[in-house]
């Protein structure tokens, strides 16, 4: 992927970095054949301009890239946000906890942090550095802090130019810029026999809950390969190389108020496939949603109630004893309880209360098993049987470690499946999204009722991809593949 730095002016970029060129921004708006010399359209455009105001060359250079099928830095979406007056809105928790942690020792009420391809010349606020170029994917920029009542906040985000950067700082910035373009796995060193890139979110201290095992990752890299897809495992601190990638696969738990959830609207946005979406990640991980959508479109589930504080009390008496109580956002059978009796339901509803507003309870079902159907593109990808843990009411006991933490698997077929549990996960599926989706449907009684939703689903090498084997990794490139081939035949008409 050849790599571009766009500059105001061509004195403005007085490095020289290995198979880096370089063009000024008249040149590169008015002459695409120059700009695209290489002929390829995945050029990365790196927008060093000296301001990225409204229908400024600056902010030309990163619409046309965009419009070229070229990937620049920073995008127009992070262009808009620099210009944000309420900057400080867009920083997540965790991320303003790290700058209060960071810049606490500080006497000074004012604080710059200079930060150049995600790093700072200061070793210590390294770390902040590359989080805070995650969130902003601008090449140089200042961070100008201010103290108001004893918590740092974002005043202003500065773009700079080379020419602006201190004489002192430009050999810490060459080996910054060295280091980015040709790092651990960068984009430049892939086969450029490749047709497109595809990044691959994990979370390698996710042990005991990770939806893919590292067997099964690198399965989806070879199949991947073999489709002409360069793929790469990434993590949460490569955010701010995202676009790089024509694609973001997220293999690791997702959740609203967290970095996978910003991982894919970042992709969205950008115009990037991703699977899963930011809408399936908001619609899936939420269970009240679930229940309430599933009810409104008549897909058959337990009797449920979106519980709150004013209706409580109805929990015995509509649903008995026992029943299980959900908080909106748990996984893995996290904050997923079953509640014996009136005491111990008051007891989890004083928890539960205390993190959301509402909550989900729903009849016991009892089962030996769930049955687990893989949806991918709106069709039916995989069936598995879900056992219960020994001993337990679900198919892992999170309490548990190692042996017996979780129930025994059983791939077959789809069309040994129950054709109902298939059509009710097929229902339910259609109604989040075209994405990749793991659907719980209970077999009780005769009657089959979706569980829930999950986006992300588990695809572990040895269990879901039992009956398919590496066909299941193949099925699921293929459509990254063709969704890509799609977004560039827009950018190649005409």
């Amino acid at each position: 992927m050849p790599v571009l730095i766009v500059t105001s002016n061509p004195d403005d970029w007085p490095f020289d970095i290995p198979g880096v060129d370089k063009i000024d921004a008249w040149t590169y708006l008015t002459s695409p054949d120059a700009a695209d010399s290489s002929g390829s359209r995945s050029t990365r455009v790196f927008n060093l301009c000296r301001s990225y105001r409204y229908q400024s060359l600056g902010y030309y250079v990163s619409l046309l890239a965009e419009a070229r099928g070229h990937k620049p830095l920073p995008g127009v979406i992070t262009v808009q946000d620099l210009k944000t007056r309420s900057v400080s809105r867009l920083i997540p928790d965790d991320v303003d906890e790290m700058v209060q942690q960071n810049l606490a020792s500080l006497t000074s009420d004012e604080f710059t942090l200079s930060v150049y391809f995600g790093r700072n010349l200061a070793k210590r606020y390294d770390r902040l550095a590359l989080h805070l170029f995650n969130l902003f994917p601008v090449p140089l920029m200042k961070f100008e802090f201010h103290k108001r009542d004893d918590r740092w906040q974002i005043r202003k985000i500065l773009a700079v130019s080379g020419a602006e950067v201190p004489e002192s700082h430009r050999g810490f910035i060459t080996e910054s810029a060295t280091r980015y373009f040709s790092g651990r796995a960068s984009s430049l060193k892939s086969p450029r026999r490749m047709r497109f890139d595809m990044a691959i979110l994990e979370n390698p201290d996710e042990k005991d809950n990770a939806p893919s095992d590292s067997a099964a990752l690198n399965k989806f890299v070879k199949a991947a390969r073999e489709q002409g897809v360069y793929a790469e495992i990434i993590t949460r601190d490569d955010s701010g190389r995202l676009l790089e990638f024509d694609s973001l696969f997220i293999r690791e738990t997702t959740a609203i108020n967290h970095h996978t959830y910003r991982f894919a609207r970042r992709a969205a946005s950008e115009g990037m496939v991703v699977i899963d979406d930011p809408v399936s990640i908001c619609r899936c991980t939420n269970k009240v949603f679930l229940a309430e959508m599933l009810t409104r479109h008549k897909v058959d589930i337990p009797v449920s109630i979106v519980v709150h504080r004013d209706n409580a009390h109805l929990i015995g008496e509509r649903l008995g004893f026992p029943c299980v109580l959900k908080k909106p956002d748990s996984s893995f059978s996290i904050g997923v309880v079953k509640v014996k009796s009136d005491e111990e339901l008051r007891e989890h509803l004083e928890d539960f209360f205390g993190e959301s507003d509402l909550l989900v309870a729903q009849e016991y079902l009892p089962t030996t098993f769930d049955w687990r159907i893989g949806i991918l593109d709106r069709k039916p990808l995989y069936a598995c049987r879900y056992f219960m843990a020994p001993g337990h009411w679900q198919i892992i006991r999170q309490e548990q470690k190692g042996r017996g933490r979780y129930g025994k698997v059983e791939t077959l077929p789809v069309e040994l499946a129950p054709s109902k549990a298939v059509k009710a996960a097929l229902k339910a599926a259609n109604l989040i999204g075209d994405g990749l989706y793991g659907v719980d449907v209970k077999e009780s009684n005769g009657r089959f009722v979706v569980i829930e939703v999950n986006d992300n689903p588990n695809i572990n090498s040895g269990f879901e991809d039992a009956v398919l084997k590496d066909e299941l990794y193949r099925r699921i490139v293929d459509v990254f593949v063709r969704r890509m081939e799609q977004k560039r035949a827009r950018y190649d008409v005409g």
